[in-house]
């Protein structure tokens, strides 16, 4: 017995084609700026910057790989290549020896603070400048849907929550 495919309808294919274009130029637009203006990857960057947020710009590298959605091996070579760069340092976790650390050299610390405006500037000019304040709102909407089909168990809200107001 064969299941009847729900088709999308031409509307449901304008927005399914749409979405899909910008999930295919938006990560080259991004990584081209980050590799001419800062010698480094797009995923380089969000590795360096998740590390930059933390208090200490030192993150458990488990943790940046949850937040990075990288697998440990994925997360391992890019650290590797930048600590070859001199601008991550490995440790071994103080509260755990069997864990190890991230931390931001600050050689790397000054990178992310370089690099940082120019990605704004490039987030700003093709995506939230091209939006009414209303379409951000909806953007964020709408990512929110998807994200609750395609992280059903939450694992990474901690992730793209982390700029949400605290609640009260």
């Amino acid at each position: 017995m064969t299941e009847e495919v729900p088709w999308l309808d031409r509307r449901q294919l304008q927005a399914w084609v749409r979405l899909a274009a910008v999930l295919d130029l938006l990560p080259g637009v991004l990584d081209g700026q980050l590799r001419r203006d800062a010698d480094i990857t797009e995923f380089e960057y969000y590795v360096l910057a998740m590390v930059s947020e933390s208090e200490t710009r030192t993150l458990r590298m488990t943790e940046l790989a949850r937040g990075t959605n990288a697998t440990l091996p994925r997360l391992s070579h890019v650290v590797s290549r930048l600590e070859g760069r001199g601008l991550v340092r490995r440790e071994r976790c103080p509260d755990d020896g069997r864990s190890t650390n991230a931390h931001l050299t600050d050689d790397g610390w000054a990178l992310v603070v370089a690099a940082a405006p120019g990605h704004v500037r490039t987030v700003r000019d093709h995506v939230i400048d091209a939006l009414s304040d209303e379409q951000v709102d909806q953007l964020a909407e709408i990512c929110e849907a998807v994200l609750g089909r395609l992280d059903p168990s939450g694992s990474m809200a901690v992730t793209y929550h982390r700029y949400d107001d605290p609640p009260g």
